[in-house]
């Protein structure tokens, strides 16, 4: 079921925070997860490198063995690695897509959507037939350092997406965790 959240999501952010909070947010799933536990973002590049991809399978398991909520942005490589890791192993996650609810983005990411959607939190800040573009991506990287307590880049390139949340994160005074290889 797809839903659209308004103003009640936004009443513990700071002034600042709803300078850059979106004003709606279409999601399916349990929102009690935007609410409940502290929620880490777990973000890279999505061509992983081997390393990366364990690095970020470790960092997953732990922090859902440590009841963190796993945030990340659907896209291959680092983020489908972190919500599958923290789905199978029992933990929660909640997708940030950069497209509406009813697109599937990257298409092979089907089936882990419509999973998160039914049994995690998937959220968009983008209406129903709304077109995909570039731009959208940075606003979800946004989005997703806002209701991230944390941020972790296991690995990015030097024209990734990631940095864009790196910086979000630091801007909206989230702590950020670099534990990546910057790579040409």
């Amino acid at each position: 079921m797809k839903s659209v959240l308004t103003n009640e999501y936004l009443s513990d952010f700071s002034s600042n925070e709803l300078k850059n909070a979106p004003n709606k947010l279409y999601y399916s799933g349990d929102l009690d997860l935007l609410k409940s536990q502290r929620k880490v973002s777990v973000v890279g590049s999505r061509k992983i490198s081997h390393k990366g991809l364990k690095r970020a399978e470790i960092i997953t398991k732990y922090l859902t063995n440590h009841n963190f909520t796993v945030v990340s942005g659907l896209a291959q490589g680092v983020d489908t690695i972190a919500h599958t890791t923290a789905i199978n192993n029992g933990g929660k996650t909640i997708a940030v897509i950069g497209t509406s609810l009813e697109q599937f983005y990257p298409k092979n990411n089907q089936n882990l959507q419509l999973e998160i959607m039914n049994h995690h939190l998937c959220i968009s800040q983008f209406s129903e037939g709304h077109p995909t573009q570039p731009k959208n991506f940075i606003l979800r990287n946004r989005t997703m350092a806002l209701i991230s307590d944390a941020t972790i880049i296991i690995e990015a390139s030097e024209q990734s997406g990631t940095r864009h949340q790196g910086w979000e994160a630091l801007r909206l005074g989230r702590k950020l965790f670099l534990l990546c290889r910057i790579f040409h």
